[in-house]
């Protein structure tokens, strides 16, 4: 338990200082890294991935929008879905979080070594339930 705390807390903190620096905080981190690899994903998705309540979800993506960050745009089937996307400044934020992140992870599993990795990542499915285990494979599609 300790290790994943604090292998949480130091990915966390590689990002701190310059979503705080912007005025955001993990949530809006975790929104974004989401609506990066899943373009017009709608609200209601990303409710589920996140598992937070539509007013956190709400406060989130107003903060976003209000800087310019995040782009909503109604859907072409369901007018009543929100379709979430990042603007260019969004997209280039998340690189740049995104790539603080995988540089930890890369320097991690190299010290590692490939089998030490891929025990890993069967040791996190493994944790995993089976609905986030079936949500997660949906996202790789």
């Amino acid at each position: 338990m300790e290790l994943l705390y604090f292998a949480q807390s130091t990915l966390a903190r590689s990002t701190e200082a310059r979503l705080a620096g912007m005025g955001l905080g993990r949530a809006h981190h975790r929104a974004m890294y989401f609506i990066a690899r899943h373009p017009d994903l709608t609200v209601s998705a990303l409710l589920g991935l996140l598992g937070i309540t539509k007013q956190s979800l709400g406060r989130v993506l107003n903060e976003l929008g209000d800087r310019d960050l995040v782009e909503t745009r109604i859907g072409e089937r369901d007018r009543r879905q929100r379709l979430l996307r990042l603007s260019d400044a969004g997209a280039a934020l998340e690189y740049e979080l995104f790539e603080t992140v995988r540089q930890h992870w890369a320097t991690a599993y190299a010290r590692a070594g490939q089998s030490a990795v891929s025990g890993f990542w069967s040791v996190l499915e493994g944790m995993i339930g089976d609905a986030d285990l079936a949500r997660l494979s949906g996202l790789r599609d």
